[in-house]
């Protein structure tokens, strides 16, 4: 008895039981060489491959060509890669690509693609059941989640829910699955053995693209991109909201870690280019802000807790940090403008795993560039700014924080990033959500902006966002710091 009394203080001072990690609470696996953190990489069409143990990219699987290849009538790749999961026996990686309505499966140990199912009009993510039997795909440009067969590869049923639902993810026991929505203000909870909606709860607001249960199976978080916020229920019945955090502008995603120092969850905040640590409990605790880089999105633990990686949507790379120190230790160069990142223990048991890879290419040709406050009205704005490389063509994306909610802006070229600015030409409109941030694209010959390309007589041209009505009320401005050129 004074043994399994000593056994349990000693446990529960140094947190030394099995860290039980999303999302199968599953036991401890030290990471390795046999480990893969893989991500999805919208504008490359690409799924990069990182090996963990030496924080390497090991190479991309090509699912697709860039734009404006991908727009041909005749083109059969994959189009906007977007959101991963993988099989709990890690076998099989789940890639969503959103503008080709596609799921391709993946063998981890090979990197071949095993066979690609189509489903309804703009699949968002997907994750397989705790049993590994059925693949859950949302359908976010409709109304139902695809239940995939992944043995024969092919949709079985069809869940209805509210429309736009953003992404599944159940309870380690596999008795409930989460759906938040990315278009109704509503979180649905599903019983998995019936495929039937048992309860219907109210989203703060309407666009949740990212969920994820903790490993104990006591809380799901889900991540509200349009408020800037974090809510969390409780897994079990009745489902109850338990908190809702201010967390910033253009939340993207959460998920959760186990160490010696407690249970934690990240989100990353886009908006802000950083990482929030919270302290899991009764009331969450935030316990680190860690600055990571250019627009945060994925994030997944490694299979012992003891890091978190972390995707850069407009960085082109993604980070680790340590969950201990809370510091951020690798920059690895992944993709384009990615989405979704998943951390695979033992993906790869045996040899190096780098068949059927290919380099990065054009997509590690990115320009990346900081807007500032263009004037006195909104002292607050800013942006980060990525053009990434399309060969002929560039792909720039800005993702901006502290203007004004709910409002339209007109992005332009500029002769110059100082008033009166010269010749202004319209690129895009940047509607900005109820928390005042935004992310808008265009496509265009942009290699000049923010530097001169050597392959053109273009003079540099700068990025300003101005009033849509008033151009001359110039709210960000391409800043002077230094900007980082790979191409």
């Amino acid at each position: 008895m004074k043994m399994a009394r000593w056994f349990l203080s000693f446990c529960l001072l140094v947190r030394c039981a099995t860290a039980q990690q999303a999302p199968w609470a599953s036991k401890d696996v030290p990471i390795s060489s046999h480990d893969r953190v893989y991500t999805a990489d919208q504008t490359s069409n690409t799924v990069s491959v990182v090996d963990p143990a030496e924080n390497k990219l090991l190479g991309v699987i090509r699912l697709g060509d860039p734009v404006p290849g991908a727009l041909s009538p005749l083109y059969k790749g994959q189009l906007l890669v977007h959101g991963l999961g993988y099989s709990p026996d890690n076998k099989t990686l789940a890639v969503i690509s959103v503008g080709s309505n596609s799921v391709t499966l993946i063998d981890t140990a090979t990197n071949k693609v095993k066979g690609v199912v189509y489903v309804g009009r703009s699949p968002h993510e997907a994750f397989f059941t705790p049993n590994g039997r059925e693949l859950w795909v949302t359908v976010r440009g409709e109304n139902y989640i695809s239940v995939i067969d992944p043995v024969q590869m092919k949709e079985t049923r069809r869940i209805e829910v509210a429309s736009g639902p953003g992404m599944t993810m159940f309870g380690p026991d596999g008795k409930y699955a989460f759906v938040c929505s990315s278009f109704t203000p509503e979180l649905a909870v599903i019983d998995v053995a019936s495929h039937k909606v048992i309860k219907r709860l109210p989203q703060v607001s309407p666009f949740s693209p990212n969920i994820a249960v903790t490993p104990e199976n006591d809380e799901v978080w889900i991540t509200l991109k349009d408020a800037g916020k974090v809510q969390v229920f409780n897994a079990k019945q009745p489902f109850e909201q338990k908190a809702v955090l201010d967390t910033g502008p253009i939340t993207n995603h959460v998920n959760f870690a186990n160490n010696r120092n407690g249970k934690f969850a990240y989100v990353t905040i886009g908006g802000a280019n950083e990482v929030k640590a919270f302290r899991r409990g009764a009331a969450p605790e935030l316990i680190a802000t860690i600055p990571v880089g250019e627009l945060p999105h994925g994030i997944w633990p490694s299979g012992d807790g003891s890091r978190v990686y972390v995707a850069l949507e407009n960085g082109e790379h993604c980070v680790a940090i340590d969950t201990v120190t809370n510091k951020v230790i690798a920059n690895i160069p992944i993709g384009q403008t990615t989405q979704a990142l998943v951390y695979v223990p033992n993906a790869v048991p045996n040899g190096p795993g780098t068949e059927n890879l290919m380099p990065l290419g054009v997509a590690a040709n990115t320009a990346r560039l900081h807007l500032e406050a263009g004037g006195t009205a909104l002292p607050d704005a800013q942006a980060s700014v990525a053009v990434n490389s399309l060969g002929l063509l560039d792909l720039i994306q800005i993702a901006a924080r502290g203007l004004s909610p709910r409002t339209q802006y007109q992005v332009y070229l500029a002769d110059s990033n100082r008033s009166p600015f010269g010749k202004l030409e319209p690129l895009a409109v940047l509607k900005t959500n109820p928390d005042g941030a935004g992310i808008v694209q265009a496509i265009g010959p942009l290699k000049f902006v923010g530097g001169k390309d050597p392959n053109s007589s273009s003079p540099k041209r700068f990025l300003v966002v101005t009033d849509t009505k008033d151009s001359s009320q110039v709210v960000l401005r391409q800043s002077n710091q230094a900007e980082n050129f790979d191409h």
